[in-house]
């Protein structure tokens, strides 16, 4: 009998459930792991509220928002591109001084001893670069390098003494005041979208460079470029005023002392305070602590309202970036992201669609380094380095889930409050462990020494847990099968 005329039996519905199948199996998300760590998120912020200061909480949830939304803007890169940008810090910083560019008043004696010159200088510029653009078009091989080479050398040499004479004369005006030109005096609320059109500008020209190198030389590219950014803005004093900073930002929330001035916001104080204001019997008493509850509140309230603002912004860029994310961009760029050869092949640009990517989230980036300034009232360009403006930006994209615009969210509020709160709980630590030792010992010096920077020590543990034991964050991408 051969093989042939075997009669084979139909197999069983055991034999058929243990045949292996060739799928892939994802573990699936609990649809409450948001919700709840959302709400971990909100009862941290209530608790640090009432056992350390409603103005502490309070902080802490601005500079979340502004984190949540750097946040996202990295995610956008990263998370639906695969773009490794280690250069957060100069799109932060190029949001930061569009608000001193559009809403600090122009200085008016300033531009009328410099602005001629740095009207010409701009016109050398422009006219450098037509030369170039001329040129490239116009003429070819060495020949057209040679002229190129030969047009910037001498536009330098003829740019130089004219911005260096401006520049000279703007910052020898009032020093210690102003000594730059100040910006249009436009509301600083257009500052924030100026600071996404500059960091989109500055994008594009970072893009068009180094969109085409290897995964590891665009992140050379963008923290060398970054760095360069950020030494502008502190040497360059007719622009900002460098390292002397510019104080006294417009601001779009009132100002304590107008709301303390108010007929209203004292009856606001009045209802809110009701209870503590009637168990006083004394009216002198009662008008002193109204008064310090007036201005108590007038700090609750500008923060306050500060949130509310930042809130507005991040749900309008958080419903761009989720409609974005489920539109067929956002399945292209994802595809592109798991397999840029198959996604060539298929006929997508890839290195435009990673430009487009690019452009999307240091814009988003900018936003929230403009909106950071405003919410601080001054730029400080010494201020900014790569472990606050990068690293830590980076970690709240891990940590809360790379390719998920929520998990990024969750990031910037969890890594942001885990910063915050480290250095107290760092500084308790050590008084813990020091509190019977010899204050001569070494022993007990470093102890003291290492208690500030324990947040270093905190952010680094928990990146690693979570590389470790969560690599995909909290809440991880989710992932649509059709």
């Amino acid at each position: 009998m051969t093989d042939a005329t075997i009669d084979r039996a139909p197999p069983t519905q055991a034999e058929e459930t243990e045949t292996p199948v060739h799928a892939i199996v994802e573990r699936r998300t609990s649809p409450w792991r948001a919700p709840i760590a959302f709400a971990f998120m909100g009862a941290a912020l209530i608790a640090t509220g009432m056992f350390q200061s409603p103005a502490v909480a309070l902080t802490i949830l601005n500079m979340s928002l502004v984190s949540a939304l750097m946040a996202m803007g990295l995610n956008l890169q990263w998370g639906y591109a695969g773009l490794f940008n280690a250069g957060v810090m100069g799109f932060a910083a190029l949001g930061g001084v569009s608000v001193v560019i559009v809403s600090h008043p122009p200085v008016m004696e300033a531009w009328s001893v410099g602005g001629r010159g740095l009207g010409l200088s701009l016109l050398i510029v422009l006219a450098i670069v037509a030369t170039i653009v001329f040129l490239r078009s116009a003429t070819r091989g060495r020949l057209r390098s040679f002229l190129i080479f030969a047009t910037v050398v001498a536009g330098y040499f003829a740019l130089r003494p004219v911005f260096g004479g401006a520049v000279g004369a703007i910052e020898a005006v009032d020093p210690a005041r102003t000594g730059f030109v100040g910006g249009l005096g436009l509301p600083v609320v257009f500052s924030w979208l100026a600071g996404g059109v500059v960091a989109a500008a500055v994008a594009w020209i970072i893009g068009k460079v180094a969109l085409g190198l290897r995964t590891d030389y665009l992140a050379i590219a963008t923290l060398g470029i970054s760095e360069i950014v950020v030494f502008v803005l502190k040497n360059e004093d007719w622009l900002a005023r460098g390292v002397k900073n510019v104080t006294g930002l417009p601001r779009p929330v009132p100002y304590e002392i107008e709301l303390q001035q108010e007929a209203w916001f004292a009856d606001l104080v009045e209802r809110v305070y009701a209870g503590p204001l009637a168990a006083i019997s004394d009216p002198a008493a009662r008008e002193s602590a109204k008064s310090q509850f007036i201005t108590e509140f007038s700090g609750y309230f500008v923060d306050i309202a500060y949130a509310g603002l930042f809130t507005i912004v991040l749900l309008i860029i958080l419903a761009l970036c989720v409609r974005a994310l489920n539109s067929p961009w956002g399945r292209m760029m994802r595809a592109i992201r798991d397999n840029e050869e198959a996604a060539a092949a298929m006929g997508k640009d890839v290195t435009r669609r990673h430009l487009q990517t690019f452009i999307l989230g240091s814009a988003i980036i900018g936003i929230a380094g403009a909106m950071m300034t405003t919410l601080d009232g001054q730029f400080t360009p010494g201020t900014y380095n790569p472990l606050r403006f990068t690293f830590l930006i980076w970690v709240m994209v891990i940590v809360g889930g790379s390719g998920n615009n929520l998990g990024a969210v969750l990031g910037g509020f969890l890594i942001w409050f885990t910063w915050v709160q480290a250095e107290p709980a760092g500084s308790f630590i050590v008084a813990q462990i020091t509190a019977n030792m010899d204050p001569t010992t070494d022993l007990y010096q470093h102890l003291q020494d290492i208690a500030a920077p324990f947040r270093l020590f905190v952010m680094g543990f928990v990146l690693l847990v979570f590389l470790r034991f969560s690599p995909k964050g909290i809440l991880p991408e989710k992932v649509r099968h059709s």
